[in-house]
């Protein structure tokens, strides 16, 4: 590789701090061992043969491979350390990545972890954030992602709200319901059913909160019925606490959980171990919130 990417095998032994005459015998050697020619040698300049074109693809192939491999290891043994800057919305800070903390600390106690909520989409740089957890579609295009995993959606309210107004049977039954929903986006209110009351592309709230996990607290305290995602109710669902309505009816609608950031070279270790881990924590949790 190095007589061809240098063009002579003088500027290889260079590179190399061999001799020319140790290199020339090196090729010579390969070339008896393969039983092929190599190299066309002339006075002015080294031309591959189609052999010697079809050996350096292969070599090069593993070169980079054992590069790759080396890479990694490099990666397992080293120790992440650093400030890590982690910004997600209320719930799922709540009820995912605390949860996780203790474990994630235990392998890498040498990163520092900064935890910062905020339910709206914050501009990375801006807020110096590392990584940023964002539930549902991703609507910018000038980040990276990656996907963590998804959660499902579904209609529930309290035993308590149940028992005092009963659970509607039908969809345009939800008219007669207080309905608990977000001040925006409207999209958070346009709930995973095949259509609603009035024609509506989205429901009305009888009260309306700026966050997923006030819209719980309320749905807890019998106040509606509240459209929320699995990763925040699952535990509430477990012990019996919400309880799925129009569950017959519901269409399947699941939120994709993605981690973004932005990255121009290399991604530093203490990101990669953090992704790794949270994404190993959530594919373990999803086949809670799966049977759920």
């Amino acid at each position: 590789m190095s007589v061809v990417d240098s063009g002579s095998i003088t500027a290889a032994a260079g590179q190399r701090n061999q001799t020319t005459s140790g290199i020339s015998r090196a090729l010579s050697r390969l070339e008896q061992k393969l039983d092929t020619t190599l190299l066309r040698r002339t006075t002015r300049r080294l031309e591959l043969t189609e052999e010697g074109e079809l050996f350096l693809a292969h070599a090069r192939h593993i070169i980079g491979a054992v590069d790759d491999a080396e890479e990694q290891i490099a990666l397992r043994r080293m120790k992440p350390a650093g400030r890590l800057r982690i910004n997600a919305a209320v719930p799922f800070m709540q009820h995912v990545i605390v949860p996780m903390i203790g474990g994630f600390r235990a392998l890498y106690p040498q990163i520092d972890l900064e935890l910062h909520t905020d339910d709206l989409n914050i501009d990375l740089l801006k807020q110096r954030t590392d990584i940023a957890i964002r539930i549902g579609a991703l609507r910018d295009s000038t980040i990276h992602a990656r996907l963590l995993g998804a959660s499902r959606l579904r209609i529930l309210a309290s035993p308590e709200y149940i028992q005092r107004h009963g659970a509607p049977k039908t969809i345009e039954a939800l008219s007669e319901h207080s309905l608990l929903g977000f001040t925006q986006p409207e999209r958070l209110n346009q709930w995973a059913l095949p259509y609603l009351p009035d024609g509506r592309s989205s429901i009305v709230p009888t009260v309306a909160a700026s966050g997923g996990e006030t819209l719980r607290h309320l749905a807890l305290r019998g106040e509606g019925i509240v459209e929320l995602s699995d990763f925040m109710t699952w535990e509430d669902q477990l012990a019996g606490r919400l309880v799925e309505v129009l569950s017959d009816q519901t269409l399947e609608s699941w939120q994709s959980i993605n981690a973004v950031y932005y990255r121009n070279t290399q991604l530093a270790a203490r990101i990669t171990c953090f992704l790794d881990y949270v994404s190993e924590q959530i594919r373990q949790q999803e086949s809670y919130w799966r049977k759920t």
